[in-house]
């Protein structure tokens, strides 16, 4: 396969293991520069200047931009269990065909959850062969499964994520203020991260029965002080229990304030926005278009300008796509029904293209995309150190792409096993040329590696348990 760049060639094939990737933008920490980057044995083992190194599976893409892999904490891969909704082989493909290098599955909607160490077990045994991209796994926090946790770490997962609402599925259920009490009590003196779902707590929401096909009346039913209310209650955990906490999926602007205040306090607390708020408005979405609805909701024009000047500040950590599928019955295409529709939108492929898009007319940089999609979810996911980065001893995950690129979102394209999204027709910026996992070429153009590659990875948090001691 030859592959023609601006200014660069490819003859390289798809599985190759590369010794060197040459680009002419190459981002590193905060700098774009010219460099040669070598690989031994997967690993990132020097940067040279432009042009300096004579490796044999050498690959010159020219003018296009090598940057650190995009990590995506925040994946509903759904296996075992509802594959007709998504699976780790469909899930993993369309990662690598968006750049994106590790996914971290969420504890939810897999039968059975990820909420115990035998399910944990029984997820591991499911995704084992299947992956095209690196996976690592959340547990979930649900009622009494406190004894589960340290046990959880101690086998590999990288944190745990929990509901303050009902979370869609029955075998997940929502947690109460002295479930969050005994889990964070758990966790104290491990580096693992609580990850909350907060559109809000304790706090019924509003039928829409009278008018379910009307956007607007769905909104209405998911007030923004609910979300705010709920983050509260975390950020005065987090201070409490100096457990490190992440908010996931903010929708709201108006619970910023509550972050930056508990930050400044000394909290470890974190928070993730996510592609469809800062890409979508409440005003553009038509009457009983249902693939448009996600918990917390996609809110208004000004709302979605603020998350993005909270970007912009500093105020929001990363941006994620929460891929969240389904199959089409379960959006209600026909009645358009908002109430009773599945909660989520397919994006996982496109994400970096939909940051972006609207990224670079708000005075972004390419070291902002890295930080915001590569290095600071490395962190959450206590990777750093070994992905996230262009750096000596990194792994070589990287993702090579045109931000120069316009491309439209078409259904054929679309690596999802479920095609359903509010994206089709999109005119996006910043198109992936290749992936590049562990030194290995597993993606180009359209087309992935025969055979899936990807890493189980599992994460210590924890320390390992002792051995029972003698007695005497």
């Amino acid at each position: 396969m030859s592959m023609a760049t601006k200014a660069g060639s490819m003859n390289v094939t798809l599985g190759s293991r590369l010794s060197t990737i040459r680009s002419r933008r190459v981002v590193i920490e905060k700098t774009i520069t010219s460099a040669d980057i070598i690989i031994t044995d997967g690993k990132i083992s020097n940067i040279l200047p432009w042009g300096k190194s004579r490796g044999s599976q050498l690959l010159d893409v020219g003018e296009l931009v090598v940057m650190a892999g995009i990590i995506d904490p925040h994946v509903h891969v759904n296996e075992p269990g509802r594959t007709a909704w998504e699976g780790y082989r469909t899930a993993t493909q369309s990662a690598a065909a968006g750049g994106i290098t590790t996914i971290v599955d969420m504890p939810l909607n897999s039968l059975p959850p990820t909420t115990t160490v035998s399910n944990f077990h029984t997820k591991l045994q499911a995704a084992r062969g299947q992956c095209y991209v690196d996976v690592a796994f959340w547990g979930g926090v649900i009622p009494h499964n406190q004894v589960e946790l340290i046990p959880m770490l101690q086998a590999g997962v990288a944190g745990f994520k929990c509901f303050l609402i009902n979370s869609g599925v029955p075998e997940f259920p929502h947690v109460r203020l002295m479930d969050l009490h005994s889990a964070m009590s758990e966790l104290q003196g491990t580096r693992s991260v609580l990850l909350v779902s907060t559109p809000g707590y304790g706090l019924v929401y509003k039928s829409i029965s009278s008018y379910p096909t009307q956007y607007e009346m769905f909104l209405t039913s998911r007030p923004d002080h609910m979300e705010v209310a709920a983050v509260e209650m975390v950020a005065d955990l987090c201070l409490q229990y100096k457990v490190r906490c992440h908010i996931v999926h903010l929708s709201s602007a108006l619970s910023l304030p509550i972050i930056r205040k508990a930050k400044k306090a000394g909290a470890p607390i974190t928070v993730e926005t996510t592609h469809h708020y800062l890409t979508l408005s409440a005003e553009n979405i038509p009457p009983g278009a249902t693939y448009y609805k996600c918990c917390p909701p996609v809110r208004g024009h000004s709302n979605k300008e603020a998350l993005w000047n909270a970007i912009l500040q500093g105020n929001i950590d990363m941006v994620v796509s929460d891929h969240s599928p389904c199959t089409p019955d379960l959006k209600h295409l026909q009645d358009g029904d908002f109430q009773k529709a599945w909660g989520g939108i397919s994006s996982l492929q496109f994400g970096l293209s939909l940051f972006w898009t609207s990224a670079r007319i708000r005075g972004f940089s390419l070291p902002d995309v890295s930080r915001l999609m590569s290095s600071n979810p490395a962190k959450l996911c206590s990777l750093e150190g070994r992905k996230g980065v262009i750096k000596i001893g990194c792994d070589a995950d990287l993702v090579i792409w045109d931000p120069d690129s316009e491309f439209q979102v078409q259904e054929k394209n679309i690596h999802h096993k479920n095609k359903l999204t509010p994206y089709l027709g999109f005119l996006l910026w910043g198109e992936v040329v290749a992936t590049v996992i562990q030194g290995t070429l597993v993606y180009h153009k359209g087309k992935h590696v025969l055979q899936p590659t990807g890493e189980l990875i599992l994460i210590r948090t924890v320390d390992s348990p002792e051995p029972d001691a003698p007695y005497y």
